[in-house]
């Protein structure tokens, strides 16, 4: 047992340094946590062997599995409904070509240029096709765009996105059994009901017991994860879904989601971030750099080319298209996962799987990076009223 506490409190010392650079550098905390990953497990991998840091550990992927679980499901409550119906056009088209243009651009590199395998280069468009909700999502809360429609726009038009990839990965990969049929019927069932089980519970026990919401959006999440896993789905989808019906209900209990928030950011996802940085390789990236630039130039050039005239039909100002695209041509819960998916499952080799995790994790370091400094639409927040005050009205730390 002192084990495990031992590296779990590594881990959260990387947290801390990660949340104490990010303040300096005034850059996103998810990013330095990444970064901080790939670093720590470099030197940990020279220093003391390799998996020194526990990043399979089961109950490390466990913790990790369930930030990005509950990232995304806060993604999702964030949404305002009546926003998102009066961007409809915007989400559905923005969503579509970001998931389209990068499936078959990188597909065809993978392909044509790199002599990859069929299934390999199918696998790859997948994977590379992806907008990373958990970054996008950390980056609005952060800067407080998750608060006006230009943000909202941006998370709706994310899902999209990663909708397209997980259908695909289905499609390609994964065929369609009893067990899809039940995960559907199941989830339906759950999710209409979920809005007002949870406004009754609210009403009978929410000011008298301890936490009952907190415990019964995490059953229905874990619940709905295991079954997703069980019918060869992924466990981050219904969570989205999840947010999203409850969209309502959590703009009328602020409390609630700035303390679900702190047990999400403050404790659960910098297992995620980090060890999201742990799975890339650099030695193969060393031994092999080209092919890692490669698959990342494909996936940002295809994505910049993609969606930059379709977001200008949507927002004229130069910074706002910029910062749209770069943030949609971010990559990694759903890049991760299908990459991981291709590797469990002999689609890809261990090197292929090490170039698609560190292309899929540079676009989520790289994009939003020039983003931030170079194209943040900063007059959208000053309009609104808004600003870095955000971070304190909406934020994660409790008063």
């Amino acid at each position: 047992m002192e084990g495990i506490f031992t590296i779990a409190a590594v881990w959260l010392g990387l947290a801390v340094l990660s949340t104490v650079i990010a303040y300096h550098l005034k850059m996103s905390i998810a990013l330095i946590e990444i970064c901080i990953g790939v670093a720590a497990a470099a030197v940990a991998n020279h220093f003391f062997g390799a998996n020194a840091l526990g990043s399979n550990q089961e109950w490390l992927r466990f913790l990790a599995s369930t930030g990005a679980i509950l990232l995304t499901f806060l993604a999702g409550a964030e949404l305002d409904p009546k926003v998102i119906a009066s961007k409809k056009k915007e989400v559905l088209v923005v969503g579509f070509i970001g998931f389209l243009a990068p499936f078959l651009g990188c597909a065809a590199l993978a392909k044509f240029i790199l002599h990859w395998s069929t299934q390999a280069s199918w696998l790859t468009g997948i994977a590379l096709s992806t907008t990373s909700m958990a970054v996008v999502y950390a980056v609005m809360l952060e800067t407080g765009f998750n608060k006006i429609e230009f943000g909202k726009g941006v998370l709706g038009a994310c899902f999209i996105n990663d909708l397209g990839t997980v259908i695909a990965l289905g499609l390609i990969f994964a065929p369609f059994t009893y067990k899809t049929l039940v995960f559907v019927v199941v989830s339906v069932v759950v999710l209409g009901l979920f809005p007002f089980v949870t406004s009754f519970l609210t009403r009978a026990y929410g000011n008298r017991t301890a936490a009952i919401r907190a415990k019964w959006v995490v059953l229905v999440l874990f619940g709905l994860g295991a079954l997703a896993l069980w019918s060869g789905s992924e466990a981050v989808l219904p969570a989205y879904i999840a947010g999203m019906l409850l969209a309502e209900f959590a703009a009328k209990e602020d409390h609630w989601v700035r303390r679900m928030r702190t047990l999400t950011i403050g404790f659960l996802t910098p297992f995620y971030f980090l060890r999201a940085g742990t799975l890339v390789s650099v030695p193969a990236l060393i031994a092999a750099p080209i092919v890692f630039l490669f698959l990342f130039g494909g996936k940002v050039i295809s994505k910049i080319f993609g969606l930059y005239p379709v977001i200008g039909r949507f927002r004229k100002e130069r910074r706002e298209k910029w910062y749209y695209t770069l943030m949609m041509s971010t990559g990694l819960t759903f890049g991760t996962i299908s990459a991981l998916y291709g590797y469990s499952h002999g689609i890809i080799s261990p090197e292929q799987y090490s170039f698609l995790v560190a292309a899929v994790i540079a676009s989520a370091v790289i994009p939003t990076m020039i983003a931030s400094f170079a194209f943040m639409p900063k007059h959208l927040l000053h309009k609104n009223g808004e600003g870095r005050i955000a971070i304190r009205e909406y934020g994660i730390d409790e008063e």
